[in-house]
């Protein structure tokens, strides 16, 4: 039975129905509104917990504005987290997997009932506009579905062996969970990306503990609570508000931890990753960004290329894993895609997500500001040149900046390396295919990336030849963006991954269990 996406604004589309959608969404943000400033406490077992160290979120598109007062625990309530989710895992670890489905399609459904009010909440929160948050909406629903279909279709991985040595013998194999894991999200996806993390470990019959972005906690609250809602036991489930530096700390001390996943920088991945495996050698699930590129040649649809360019690059500020930001565009067509992708970006209406106009809403906070200022200063100083943008719009109640475009950068500038999560990309003119797929691959990330070519053998010889984990060849809708789980499996080669098991996959939830083999006589 094919899989079934959400794609909730495409539908209202397709049926004449737009208006309705942003009546919906309208009402979604009330309801977001009505509960501005509310505390939100721990959630450890059947305890909510108050501290007495507290942070106040504001929300990036109005600083004025109070989102909500969460808890700050100094590691200790961490620590007994961990100890609640492994005492947990005695029992969860042998729960039937058909609850364990039940469960994820009661959230499921739980969630689309809450639909606008999850997207509104995105919208505070990381400033996406309303076509990007009730898409990561429809995300998250479609992980509680697709994974409920892979644990149902694998029935549990359970799977008789057919092989036999002696008469009388019978071999099962059964892929059993770890234990507790620690759940550690980003800001940008703070409903899907931790969504993802924790299906992953609570659907195959692991414990969790989540740690949410300091930034965001607001979204992993309410999946939390909604997972907790639809059967998912309270002591298996658990929520804290805790500072980086202490899980940091944390995690360089604690046994008790099966495994953790994180969604983040390759440093910091990298450093927590040394520090658990240094304590014990224990399983993590890692996706820790990319410097993706968009190769256009000769032979490519110009609009296409341009629409699937500025979509990857500009989308939510340029703050995805998977956004574009080096494009390499063959010398024939080089300067036509310039101009027109200049003329786009001339139209973006920059401002309030709130907004149905807007596509461009603000950077998630100041420190990725003065990060957008320094990129551009740098780019000038080392010899490239601003096509368009590299402004910051002066505003002291939020965090907008200009979709930037720079050229004629010597190929020796760090920025060509490094990922930048900022509304700015980098145009090299090559002389062929072959000449963007070695630039493309010249980086240590191996996340995504995307082709314009309606040359078939091209666009093979692309797909054969670029390192990376999710490939798109003439995606208008986005050139290095916008995976769908059920249909592209999001993950990275390089240091771009870990598990090589890519999330929305039909592999992913291996990464979260072990194989036990089981032989009768």
């Amino acid at each position: 039975m094919p899989f079934l996406n959400e794609r909730t604004f495409q539908r209202y589309l397709q049926e004449g129905k737009e208006e309705e959608f942003h009546k919906l969404f309208d009402e979604g943000i009330k309801r977001v509104e009505e509960k501005l400033g509310l505390e939100y406490p721990i959630l450890l077992a059947d305890k909510e917990i108050k501290t007495t160290t507290k942070r106040v979120v504001k929300s990036p598109i109005d600083t004025s504005l109070t989102l909500g007062v969460f808890q700050e625990d100094n590691g200790q309530l961490l620590e007994e987290a961990i100890k609640v989710a492994k005492e947990s895992f005695s029992y969860w670890k042998d729960s039937d997997w058909r609850d364990r489905v039940e469960f994820a399609i009661k959230a499921a459904n739980e969630m689309r009932r809450m639909k606008y009010e999850l997207a509104a909440t995105i919208t505070f929160e990381n400033g996406k506009n309303r076509f990007e948050a009730i898409a990561e909406v429809d995300e998250t629903i479609d992980y509680l579905n697709y994974y409920a279909q892979i644990l149902e279709e694998n029935r549990g991985y359970v799977k008789e062996m057919e092989g036999r040595i002696v008469r009388g013998e019978k071999g099962v194999s059964v892929m059993r969970p770890y234990g507790a894991w620690l759940i550690i999200s980003p800001f940008n996806f703070p409903l899907a990306i931790t969504a993802t993390m924790t299906l992953g470990a609570l659907m195959t019959g692991n414990t969790v503990v989540v740690k949410p972005s300091s930034d965001t906690p607001l979204s992993a609250y309410k999946l939390v609570s909604i997972l907790r809602k639809a059967g998912f036991p309270s002591d298996v489930v658990n929520y804290l508000t805790v500072p980086g530096e202490v899980v940091s700390m944390v995690i360089e001390r604690n046994l008790d931890m099966a495994g953790f996943a994180f969604t983040g920088s390759r440093e910091v991945g990298h450093t927590l990753l040394k520090k658990f495996i240094n304590l014990k050698p224990r399983p993590a699930v890692m996706e820790l960004g990319g410097k993706n590129a968009t190769v256009i040649t000769a032979k490519a649809d110009l609009r296409k290329a341009v629409e699937g360019t500025y979509r990857a690059a500009f989308g939510f500020g340029g703050q995805k894993c998977s956004a574009t930001s080096r494009v390499f565009v063959e010398s024939p067509v080089f300067k036509e895609f310039l101009s027109i992708l200049k003329a786009r970006i001339e139209a973006t209406a920059i401002g309030d997500p709130r907004l149905k106009s807007t596509f461009l809403g603000p950077l998630i906070n100041k420190s990725a500001v003065d990060k957008f200022r320094r990129f551009v200063d740098q780019a000038q100083s080392e010899g490239g040149k601003i096509l368009i943008g590299g402004r910051v719009r002066e505003d002291s109640r939020t965090y907008l900046v200009e979709p930037t475009v720079v050229v004629d950068l010597p190929y020796t500038s760090s920025l060509w390396k490094i990922e930048l999560f900022v509304p700015i990309i980098l145009v090299k003119e090559i002389s062929n295919l072959k000449e963007g797929i070695k630039l493309a691959n010249d980086i240590d990330y191996g996340l995504t990336a995307g082709i314009f070519s309606n040359d078939e053998d091209e666009i093979e010889e692309f797909f054969r030849e670029i390192e990376a984990g999710v490939v798109y060849a003439n995606r208008e809708s986005g050139s290095t963006t916008g995976a769908m789980p059920g249909v592209q499996p999001f993950g990275g080669w390089k240091d771009s991954g870990w598990t090589g098991k890519n999330a929305g996959g039909p592999y992913y939830l291996l990464s979260f269990l072990r194989e036990q083999a089981r032989t009768i006589y």
